[in-house]
């Protein structure tokens, strides 16, 4: 806010208190709290603006800038934006299931331990056992040396070998490679650390040995992350998705994260736009474009210029076009390479929107659930949005008027109990309390109070109603994007240890592998064992693929 904008605001006010009635001097005293507001809130961002030109200054100087020190958790005034607590408080509580672990466990021998019999007395009668569980795990070695019978037939000119068993490759067996698999992609270990445990318990492996049983994609597990993308897109009624920050070779991309309660995939790519999003949900089917009705349409809501969008109604047809068909009608459109380069990305996506809903090669997804980013937008039918997100801009809220402070702390009480009734609705849903709660989240969210950036966050939310009230319509759709959340911190931790990879066959092998093991511990089959069953070429376990198909069937929608 420039100074003259103060200073307008100030000559329009009337502070003569003597002649100002109380509605008037109520008026007057709200525009000076909201001034206080606005000025304390640009002057907490010029202060972190003022920081960073420091901190630059100090690097230019060969110096070093103000160091980012962590506070104790929960401390510091507005920066935890969170409200995993308010929905929590507002969840119901389910009964906690027995941990008791006993019966899970498989017994694999059974010892007496018997009484020495010269330290009992004459009348001591048996009664029995006291039965004790203690779990141990053998690590030991089990090198084989394979002798390869050879004969030679001079008649052919021809010798015949002796193959090895099935799932035997290379120097180390299906158990070292699969446990290698496990470390890394479970248990998140490094490299290094996967060699020094394995040299420990007697195997001798070099750290390329590791990179190359990670990359190599002898046992097709790129392809199974293919089958269970598809067969969630086939058998599923709706999908989440969130994006996290990657790196690759010392370069930002992203992992994008497809997800619900049966599947979590994990996809790493350079941009996060609605294109790149098109292209994964069309599962490496070659992008289209077509210009229908729905098409024009998106150009509209995509506010593509008129004159632009006639030359494209007069210049197109209703048909599929190719990648460059469609550069070729963007050259003849937008002359001038040099301007119009959003016009042009929003042509190629209301036409690429289009073509995708019209195709027939991979399942269109009609609903799609994820916070309210712009790239999510119009590219389904239908779009839920992420209750938790949207409190988290309240929460960015940091009044520091008492009066503002407590009417934005009222607001967020009413907030979250709306939020738990539509918890409550989701477990006995009817039309009834469907037109009851929307009418209760249009009162709500036309609330006016003292605290204009709280109006401002309140008339927003009221514009978001179809998207947030979803859940009317598809009761068994989550109120909240968590799972996809998880998944992106699946990603951060795996950051944490192994900032990043370095081959597109590494990050393929990350993505197929993070893809697996996720989905396997939503279908609640073993990691390790499945991985296992893969290398050594078994094939005993079904597919996870199989698997989301199976159960996805018991879902309704």
């Amino acid at each position: 806010m420039s100074r003259q904008e103060i200073k307008e605001i100030l000559h329009k006010l009337d502070v003569r208190a003597d002649i100002l009635d109380k509605e008037a001097l109520s008026r007057t005293l709200s525009i000076l709290i909201n001034l206080v507001e606005t000025l304390s809130e640009q002057n907490e961002k010029l202060k972190v603006e003022n920081q960073k030109l420091r901190d630059e200054n100090n690097r230019l100087k060969g110096e070093q800038g103000k160091p980012n020190i962590r506070g104790n958790k929960g401390g510091g005034k507005g920066k935890n934006f969170s409200s995993e607590k308010e929905r929590k408080q507002r969840k119901e509580k389910k009964k906690k299931k027995s941990k008791r672990k006993k019966t899970k466990i498989a017994i694999d021998r059974t010892e007496v331990c018997e009484v020495d019999h010269s330290k009992l007395p004459a009348d001591a009668e048996f009664k029995g056992y006291e039965r004790v569980l203690v779990q141990e795990i053998l690590i030991k070695t089990d090198n084989v040396e394979y002798k390869k019978e050879i004969f030679y037939s001079p008649s052919e000119k021809r010798a015949y070998v002796g193959e090895l068993p099935i799932g035997i490759v290379g120097e180390f067996g299906p158990g070292i490679r699969s446990l290698v698999c496990t470390l890394k992609y479970v248990a998140n270990m490094s490299q290094p650390k996967i060699q020094e445990l394995l040299e420990n318990c007697g195997i001798l492996i070099s750290q390329a040995t590791i990179s190359r049983i990670l990359t190599n994609d002898e046992t097709g597990f790129n392809q199974e992350k293919k089958d269970i993308f598809r067969a969630a897109l086939e058998n599923t009624p709706y999908h989440q998705i969130d994006d996290t920050t990657v790196r690759v070779n010392g370069k930002n991309q992203y992992s994008q994260i497809f997800c619900n309660p049966y599947y979590t995939a994990f996809f790493t790519v350079p941009r996060k736009d609605r294109l790149t999003i098109l292209d994964l949900l069309l599962c490496g089917r070659e992008r289209a474009y077509r210009f229908d009705l729905n098409a024009f349409c998106l150009l509209s809501d995509f506010n593509v210029a008129k004159k632009v969008t006639d030359q494209l109604l007069n210049l197109t047809e209703d048909k599929e076009i190719c990648e460059a068909e469609m550069q070729a009608l963007l050259k003849k459109v937008l002359k001038d390479e040099t301007k119009g380069k959003n016009t042009k990305t929003r042509i190629m996506e209301a036409a690429a929107i289009a073509a995708y809903h019209r195709q027939t090669s991979v399942p269109v997804v009609d609903i799609l659930l994820a916070d309210d980013a712009p790239q999510f937008k119009r590219i389904t039918a239908e779009l839920a949005l992420c209750w938790i997100h949207e409190g988290r801009h309240y929460n960015r809220l940091d009044p520091i008027v008492p009066c503002n402070v407590d009417a934005l702390k009222n607001f967020k009480t009413h907030f979250w109990d709306f939020y738990g009734d539509l918890l409550k609705y989701k477990n006995d849903p009817n039309p009834e309390k469907a037109a009851k709660l929307s009418m209760e989240f249009d009162e709500l969210f036309s609330t006016k109070t003292i605290y204009d950036a709280l109006n401002d966050r309140i008339e927003k939310t009221r514009n978001k109603k179809e998207e947030l009230l979803k859940v009317l319509k598809y009761p068994w759709l989550p109120l909240h994007n968590n799972d996809s959340e998880l998944g992106a911190r699946v990603e951060k931790r795996r950051q944490d240890v192994s900032l990043h990879t370095i081959s597109d066959a590494g990050t393929t092998a990350k993505d197929a592998f993070l893809t697996i093991t996720q989905t396997a511990k939503k279908l609640g089959v073993n990691a390790f064992n499945y991985i296992n069953d893969r290398v050594s070429r078994n094939f005993n376990m079904p597919a996870l693929s199989s698997l989301i198909v199976e159960k996805a069937t018991l879902q309704p929608g």
